[in-house]
């Protein structure tokens, strides 16, 4: 799993490339749940992730409750494979995340 992260005034991207799965879903929510202090929303690029198994999608829930319990922040998807947007539809949590379909748009909503 690849990350790259860019910082905005009122929010991070990151561009995500590779499989979230139980082999990486651990290091993804550390590394998500490191920004998560600065109160900022995250934006996360998945354009280049091509799977996401049961725990990574359990790995960005978590990060997602933290930034809006405890930061009053957000995180949003953006750029969603096919494959992923109907596993999310399957499992049920699609109503629960804002989703664009372009990066500029994302930034735009914040």
């Amino acid at each position: 799993m690849e990350f790259m992260i860019t910082e905005y005034k009122r929010c991070f991207v990151i561009k995500a490339n590779g499989r979230i799965d139980s082999a990486s879903a651990q290091e993804v929510e550390k590394r998500l749940m490191d920004l998560t202090g600065t109160e900022k929303s995250i934006i996360i690029d998945m354009q280049g992730v091509d799977f996401v198994s049961s725990a990574g999608w359990w790995a960005i829930i978590r990060v997602q409750k933290e930034l809006k319990n405890a930061h009053k922040a957000d995180l949003i998807l953006v750029n969603l494979q096919e494959n992923v947007r109907d596993s999310m539809d399957l499992i049920g949590i699609l109503p629960y995340f804002t989703i664009y379909d372009e990066l500029i748009d994302a930034v735009a909503s914040i």
